[in-house]
Formats: structure tokens, sequence, C-alpha cells
């Protein structure tokens, strides 16, 4: 038996020896040129380091501020904005637990691992899901999405917009709305990679409820995203008779704090603060001109890509411009690009779920002239020291000319 609290202490775990930060991260840091996160602006970076209190006035006036902003980035006039203490994962759980359960009816059109990570989420909750398998590198056809709504008379149709695994632009989106709301439907939309970057009107086209991560378009911190419902969603999530078995993802319980002041749980005060000025600088470019500025930059990668001598993977048809796929040359892996890339080039960027590509993202702060050049380069060069033969000129040359307007 201990005689001793000294006794006690010495039997109790012992205090770690740590490397510091300083000493773990990279010399220079790593530009993050894949598939989210993305680079921050200064503001942003800035936001994230204040702390205040999660039930003060300040906060409300913040609170109040983001719901607005991203009305406006949503598309949509609805009051049901919501933030999420949680990655883009955590805001499609909110959407599909608390408009699904157990026997409701979901269709899920996949097209790959993200879209079909809400139909899993779906039978957790014991929805009934059908699934509409989508070919790799394709999107569904408008006819077969309509035969599958009749056949399977869905209550929830889950689609995302840009399917960032295999680099998927789901460019009926529009009309996949139509079709499941012609039925009856709510349509529940995953925009994580693509709001922001791309056109998306949730109102105007009829999406019931559309999620967001904030490290993705909105150039915000991962770990706070945001979550927009329809008046019809909403009074779904109000007329549910069985509680969300998901407390902290209850967005009854979270109206609480995002539209009556109230506790929930603490917030993440700095991460809400970052989201504020992340969506703040998103109003002062404007959606058109930051749609303008992605295009521009994604084809003019695009076309350096190609004029290096590499294929890009999705089809042109289909290809999602937010996240770009790169078919990895026979002998290599998507493991030997990325870590020469980052080890040699301290430039980040992402292989995929098992396919033989790379992903370099372009969303938010990833569309700037000297990050597509730097990144150009360091593809060019990472595949010369691999031994793939590449045209390191021609791909630098193609990027310039799409950016100064040239094809």
């Amino acid at each position: 038996m201990p005689t001793s609290s000294t006794s006690h202490v010495a039997s109790a775990v012992p205090c770690p020896v740590v490397e510091s930060l300083d000493a773990i991260l990279p010399e220079e840091p790593l530009l993050m040129m894949g598939a989210g996160p993305v680079p921050i602006p200064a503001a942003v970076a800035k936001a994230n380091t204040i702390v205040i209190n999660h039930l003060g006035g300040t906060m409300v006036k913040v609170i109040t501020q983001v719901k607005t902003m991203a009305r406006y980035v949503f598309q949509t006039r609805s009051k049901w904005v919501l933030g999420v203490a949680g990655p883009g994962s955590a805001a499609m759980e909110m959407a599909i637990s608390n408009l699904a359960w157990e026997g409701t009816r979901v269709l899920c059109i996949k097209n790959g691992f993200f879209s079909d990570r809400m139909g899993e989420m779906g039978r957790r909750v014991g929805a009934r899901v059908s699934t509409l398998e989508v070919a790799d590198r394709a999107v569904a056809s408008l006819d077969l999405i309509a035969e599958t709504i009749r056949r399977e008379r869905p209550e929830i149709v889950t689609v995302v917009q840009g399917e960032t695994s295999n680099t998927v632009w789901n460019y009926h989106l529009k009309d996949i709305a139509a079709l499941a709301k012609a039925a009856g439907a709510l349509v529940i939309v995953d925009a994580v990679c693509t709001l922001s970057t791309m056109p998306l009107e949730m109102d105007a086209w009829g999406i019931d409820a559309v999620i967001t991560g904030g490290q993705k378009g909105l150039s915000s911190i991962p770990g706070v995203s945001l979550i927009a419902f329809s008046d019809a969603a909403w009074a779904r999530v109000k007329g549910r008779t069985a509680p969300n078995a998901h407390w902290c993802l209850d967005a009854s319980l979270a109206e609480n704090f995002w539209h009556n002041a109230g506790y929930h749980y603490t917030a993440p005060v700095s991460g809400v603060l970052a989201l504020h000025e992340a969506l703040r600088l998103v109003c002062a470019e404007t959606l058109e001109k930051r749609f303008a500025r992605h295009l521009k930059c994604s084809q003019a990668l695009q076309q350096g890509v190609t004029a290096l001598g590499l294929q890009l993977y999705a089809p042109q048809a289909c290809r999602l411009n937010s996240v770009v796929g790169i078919e990895v040359p026979g002998g290599l892996s998507p493991a030997d690009v990325c870590s020469h890339i980052s080890r040699q080039h301290q430039v980040e960027i992402s292989g995929s779920f098992g396919l033989p590509i790379v992903r370099i993202g372009q969303m938010g702060e990833q569309c700037r002239e000297h990050n597509l050049f730097r990144t150009v380069h360091a593809l060019g060069r990472t595949m010369v020291d691999l031994g793939v033969k590449v045209d390191l000129p021609a791909g630098v040359a193609a990027l310039e000319r799409g950016l100064s307007g040239g094809r």
C-alpha cells in the first residue's frame, strides 16, 4: 500500500518529452495545393487567434453577419443558416441525421467516395437507402435519374455538386433537383469543394439543404462548416417525432445558439471569427468575380498540365474545375509523386482513395497566379526527377497563355 503521495506520483504515467512544432514542421512552409485544406488569407489567420465570449453581445453581432454573408454565398433567402463545429462531413451528417430517420426513403446518387458517404450516413440512421451507381468519370443521365426516382419514390435525394475523389462535376445538378422536387422529394447537396468556386443557386434551383466546409472554396480553417436548410427542410426538421440521435448535430438544439443567442455548447469562437473573415472576403470580391477567377485559373492549370504531356482524368464535359485530377504515368504511384513534390519542392498535392491519380486544388487562395506557376513547375520537375519525359517549358508557356487570355 502506498504510504505517501510521493510514492503515488512515482507510479503515475511519466511526463513525456516531445518536440516543439518548430522542430516538427518543415523549415519552408508547404504550399497547400491539394484537395484541401487550402492556404488562408492573413485576415482569416488573424481572426483565428482571437477568443471571445461565445454568448456575449459581440458574438451575437458576428453570428448575425455570418448568416447574412452565408445567405449571399448560398444564394438563399432562407432564415435557416447554421454553423457546425466540425468538418464538412459533420455538416453532411447534420443534414442527413436531421432530415432522415428510421424508414425514410433516400436515393443516393453515387459518383464516388464522398457522394457514397451520404448514403452511408443515411443507413446509419436507419433510412432505407437506394443507390444509383454512376460509372467512374461519368455523370448519370437525367432519363436514368428520372426513372430511378419514379421507381424508388424517395423522400430525400442526395447528390454532390463536385465529386472531389474522381474530379467529376455533376453539371446536371439544377435539373436533378427539379426532377426530385417534382416527385415531392427534398434535395441535399454536398457543395464542400464548390461553394464560392462555381455557381450554385440554392433557392432558384430548388435545393433544400446545402453543406460546405470552411477549408476549401471559402479559404477558412478546417473544422468549422456551414449548412443551409430551405423552409421545407426546416419544417421536416421541426416536425419529426423522434429526437435526433446526434445531440451535438441536432439542428433544433443548434437553433438556440445560431438564431436565439442561447446556449447549445461552447461554440468554436475562433473558428467562427475566421469563417466571418473568409465570408467577408468572398463578399468583397463578389461571387461573379470569384467564379471568373476560379474558372480562368483552373482552365489555365489544365492547359499547363496537358502541355507538359500528362493526361487529365475526368472528361472535359464533366470535369470539375475546383479539383483537377491528373493520371499518374505508368510505373509510378500517386504516393511517389506526392512525396517527391512535397519533399523536393515544398508543394503539397493529393492522391485519391486508390485511384491512379494525383489531384491539384483550385479553390479560394489556391487560385493565384504565383501559386500556379510554382505548382506546374514543381509538378514538371517532379516528373523529370522520377524519370517521366515531360515538356516543362511548354507546360509553363501554356499556363502563361491561359492566364493571359490566350489558348
